[in-house]
């Protein structure tokens, strides 16, 4: 089950020199793994004329269940792309893609000097980065008789549920979106003031 994590409340840019070669860090929320790819290429595009445009991404939770990639783009394998993703997700920080454009400078840096100035950059991106919180959501079918719809939906409301779509039947039936962490306490609760007649079914994470 996905907890609750931090993700990049905005696009930023931050720029840094190592040995007269620019390192340029972009950082963007992607929530998969088509967006963070997307956003490479935005990049790729702008700084067209640069040497290299490495790139991490985790698209997801970062404790488990994400999609993530990276990409040395040229550089030595294991120098950019993966020191990258090293940082985001020592940071903990999900539904991230960074972007490290480089504009070599003339003097060569070795393997160990690009990872140091890989790593670093993004390190310093982060530190910089304004984060929110990303609340784990649940959704669930909730299905009732029309006598107590208006119940539920004042019982949805206390419990900070909200509901998506409702459709009506034989029965009413409701599709509801809510936090994680309050969605066994929701479940409890209806079952007991409809005396066992409202169960919710909840599907995966969204």
């Amino acid at each position: 089950m996905s907890a609750d994590y931090v993700v990049p409340a905005q696009v930023i840019t931050v720029e840094t020199e190592v040995k007269k070669s620019r390192f340029i860090t972009c950082i963007s929320p992607a929530h998969s793994r088509q967006e963070a790819l997307a956003f490479v290429e935005e990049k790729r595009i702008e700084y067209l004329d640069a040497t290299h445009h490495c790139s991490a991404f985790v698209a997801g939770a970062p404790d488990g269940g994400a999609v993530v990639g990276f990409d040395d783009d040229g550089e030595p394998s294991g120098t950019a792309g993966r020191p990258m993703l090293n940082v985001l997700q020592h940071k903990r920080i999900g539904d991230v893609v960074a972007v490290v454009v480089r504009y070599f400078g003339g003097v060569k840096l070795g393997a160990g000097g690009l990872v140091r100035a890989y790593s670093a950059s993004v390190q310093q991106a982060c530190e910089q980065l304004p984060l929110e919180q990303r609340v784990a959501l649940r959704a669930g079918v909730l299905l009732c008789d029309y006598a107590r719809e208006q119940m539920v939906r004042h019982h949805l409301d206390q419990f900070h549920a909200s509901l998506e779509q409702c459709d009506y039947g034989q029965s009413v039936r409701m599709m509801i979106l809510m936090p994680e962490t309050g969605r066994e306490d929701l479940t409890r609760h209806l079952y007991n003031v409809s005396r066992g007649q409202i169960i919710i079914q909840w599907q995966d994470d969204v």
